[in-house]
């Protein structure tokens, strides 16, 4: 039976991802074609003038965000959205998922694991800069909004490297651990033992 439920969870993860993608999609293949204007088009091709007036659109925000008065203005809708308690949390991680997709996660040097109190250890990452005492800069995300967190100062002996890529700790902070496929060590049994 856990066999079996382990197999179907698996499906699962499999499949859900990929449905939920072809849902969006084809949701906004037919928001696009529903235009007023393009539903005048044959479909095909209402959808390809759609689609190339789409991208001329995102690519003029782009351009006039890298602007001072684009600035200005992303900063203000920053600050409005997020007085907004609902949508704050989308806001914010869509935005990051984007600005994580189209730059790549180079910003984010390579996890690490920080000691804080004892033995507990928590997921961090370099930030490459390094403060005037000699303590290295980490960013420690929340879980699962990685969108907010702690900026700290640590000595260099009080973290370790976790070896693993930016891409897989973000994924295990993202899933509040649920995603961790960090290998295990198997459970030691005695051979004298016996089930009970």
């Amino acid at each position: 039976m856990i066999s079996f439920r382990r197999d179907f969870a698996s499906g699962l993860i499999t499949i859900v991802p990929i449905i939920v993608i072809v849902l969006v999609a084809n949701y906004v293949y037919r928001l696009v074609v529903e235009l007023p204007l393009i539903r005048q088009l044959p479909e095909p091709v209402g959808f390809l003038v759609a689609v190339t007036v789409l991208f001329f659109g995102i690519y003029a925000v782009g351009y006039f965000m890298r602007t001072a008065v684009g600035r200005v203005i992303e900063s203000l809708l920053d600050r409005w959205v997020d007085q907004l308690p609902g949508l704050r949390v989308l806001y914010k991680a869509s935005k990051l998922a984007v600005e994580t997709a189209v730059t790549g996660t180079d910003d984010l040097q390579r996890p690490v694991k920080v000691r804080l109190w004892g033995d507990m250890r928590m997921t961090a990452f370099k930030t490459g800069k390094t403060t005037a005492d000699g303590r290295d800069v980490l960013f420690l995300p929340t879980a699962p909004n990685i969108t907010s967190g702690y900026v700290i100062e640590v000595e260099p002996a009080n973290y370790e490297s976790t070896g693993e890529s930016v891409e897989d700790a973000l994924t295990r902070i993202l899933s509040a651990g649920f995603a961790d496929d960090t290998p295990r060590d198997p459970v030691q049994i005695d051979v004298g033992e016996t089930e009970a």
